[in-house]
């Protein structure tokens, strides 16, 4: 019985995992499209638009799966950078504190 239950355990992790990365994958793919319409919109008008409410959701996703992950992140930091500029301009580790 106990081999059993490990495996239904690992199986349901492995499972887990599987569709965290493609969750991961599919929510980088929308962030990058945002960023592009965004970076289109500026190229015409010449003024970078406000993130929109739907990708600020998903760059609050982002942030939050990093600090699941462990990760240290400045807040304040990341929402600057990603807010003025671009989104995701730098490696996770740009935005992590450092000790």
């Amino acid at each position: 019985m106990g081999f059993l239950s490990n495996f239904r355990k690992e199986l349901q992790s492995a499972k887990a995992k599987k569709a965290a990365q493609i969750n991961g994958k599919t929510l980088k793919g929308l962030l990058k499209t945002f960023k592009e319409e965004r970076d289109q919109v500026e190229k015409e008008t010449g003024t970078r638009p406000e993130i929109d409410d739907t990708t600020r959701m998903y760059m609050q996703k982002v942030l939050n799966v990093w600090i699941s992950e462990g990760k240290n992140i400045d807040e304040e930091k990341f929402w600057r950078e990603v807010d003025y500029n671009r989104q995701f301009t730098h490696p996770v580790e740009y935005y992590e504190i450092k000790n």
